[in-house]
């Protein structure tokens, strides 16, 4: 599925919100929007587990109501469904408008309540998409590098993630997929079974940046964007392929 990628790193898939559940006890199943995304969804959990062997850490980070911002690095194709697989939230893509147009495509993106942007994606239409779902009580997927990295490493973080935070009321999940680039990186023609993971970290809150936002000049209003973004990306970085335990053993 093509997504929609934007110069100021607004690279996104949006989330439906699920009811409010207990995080020490979520659902058995899911309550997903329809039956054709339970499918979609389990269709790559499975695949997911039996050809790449997957791994998932601390996804009950992630609460399961509310408005939340996963944020991810980027390194392939697989990415987005990684991230939204290991959870129990209905994920809505942000997908090209121009996907919409063709008949079968368009019909799954609509039954999954995904979001038409333009090529990309960083108007304003998309922009108002990403923080009405957040609004709502939704979470949405961000990459804040903006796009997939081409050797594997890290990338510098765009402020474009820094402008949806604080135009929202959201908490960040630093999210860190690994294995996906030796997968099915760019480099890659047909998905590779490698081992791949995905790891959630802690909830993070920027209400002190926030509430300077309001009243900041323009240039610091750009400072606070990019400082927002940086810190964003300094957690992803230090996020390591293991379950994070409070107590030993």
């Amino acid at each position: 599925m093509g997504v929609a990628q934007n110069p100021r790193g607004l690279s996104a898939h949006v989330l439906v919100c699920s009811p409010a559940r207990s995080l020490t006890h979520p659902p058995a199943v899911p309550p997903f929007v329809n039956l054709l995304y339970f499918l979609g969804w389990s269709a790559f959990r499975l695949l997911y587990k039996v050809y790449f062997r997957w791994r998932v850490y601390n996804p009950e980070r992630v609460p399961l109501s509310g408005p939340v911002i996963l944020a991810s690095n980027h390194a392939s194709m697989i990415d987005p469904p990684l991230v939204g697989a290991g959870l129990k939230r209905s994920i809505n893509y942000l997908a090209r408008e121009s996907l919409f147009r063709f008949p079968v495509v368009g019909w799954v993106l609509r039954r999954w309540q995904a979001v038409p942007v333009d090529r990309e994606g960083g108007g304003a239409a998309g922009l108002k998409a990403i923080l009405d779902r957040l609004l709502a009580g939704g979470a949405i997927i961000l990459f804040p590098e903006g796009t997939r990295t081409r050797d594997g490493k890290l990338q510098p973080a765009r402020s474009g993630i820094g402008l949806t935070v604080i135009k929202s009321t959201a908490i960040v999940v630093p999210v860190r997929v690994f294995g996906t680039f030796e997968a099915y990186g760019r480099h890659v023609r047909f998905p590779r079974p490698r081992r791949i993971a995905v790891k959630y970290g802690q909830p993070m809150r920027f209400d002190a940046l926030r509430a300077e936002a309001q009243t900041c000049s323009k240039s610091r209003l750009k400072e606070i964007y990019q400082q927002i973004a940086n810190e964003i990306m300094a957690a992803i970085a230090k996020l390591e392929p293991h379950e994070d335990r409070t107590e030993f053993p």
